[in-house]
């Protein structure tokens, strides 16, 4: 009787491992993204932007002196991208202001994969300046727009967050458009 039994667990066991199954990958959580809307930014400002009604705009804490920077905040992705402004003038020449641009950006060279630079012209005619980083970077796009005689307009995307970037790409591909309509959007007043 044992005999059979044991003939019988090794018979199931042959016959019912035919098949080789692998465990499943881990997922990654669905982010839902809204269509692109956008809004003025009020009046006040030596700049003016179209920038995203999914963000809110607040006056940057890190420096309360300087009452022209502010954050948008993407309080639904935890992102917030900074906005620098700086009249080009006597303590800030034009110089300056873009290699501490491109020395900001630099410093992520340690952890980044990749950083990838473009030049653009909007459609007023200032010169703007991306940057792509890839890797496990706080900011992975910063950009600047100038006129190059009186105004200089800078950006930088941070995330609030630990998790992988590449976890966040739907969101960084998402508020990246969104910037590049807004730097399209600069117009300084003189």
């Amino acid at each position: 009787m044992r005999k059979h039994l044991w003939f019988g667990i090794l018979l199931v066991g042959l016959v019912g491992c035919d098949k080789t199954y692998l465990p499943k990958p881990p997922g990654y959580n669905r982010i839902d993204l809204p269509a692109h809307a956008f809004q003025k930014l009020s009046s006040g400002y030596p700049y003016q932007i179209d920038f995203s009604t999914y963000s809110r705009i607040e006056a940057d804490s890190f420096n309360l002196d300087e009452d022209t920077w502010v954050n948008l905040n993407y309080a639904d992705f935890g992102a917030k991208v900074h906005l620098t402004y700086k009249r080009i003038g006597n303590n800030f020449d034009f110089k300056k202001l873009s290699n501490d641009a491109f020395r900001l950006t630099s410093q992520h060279q340690v952890k980044a994969y990749g950083i990838e630079e473009a030049v653009m012209i909007t459609p007023e005619g200032y010169t703007g300046v991306v940057a792509e980083l890839t890797g496990e970077v706080p900011t992975q796009f910063q950009f600047f727009v100038t006129d190059s005689t009186n105004n200089f307009l800078r950006g930088a995307l941070y995330f609030n967050t630990a998790m992988k970037n590449d976890s966040l790409a739907p969101v960084i591909e998402y508020i990246k458009a969104d910037m590049v309509h807004l730097m399209n959007s600069v117009k300084f007043e003189d």
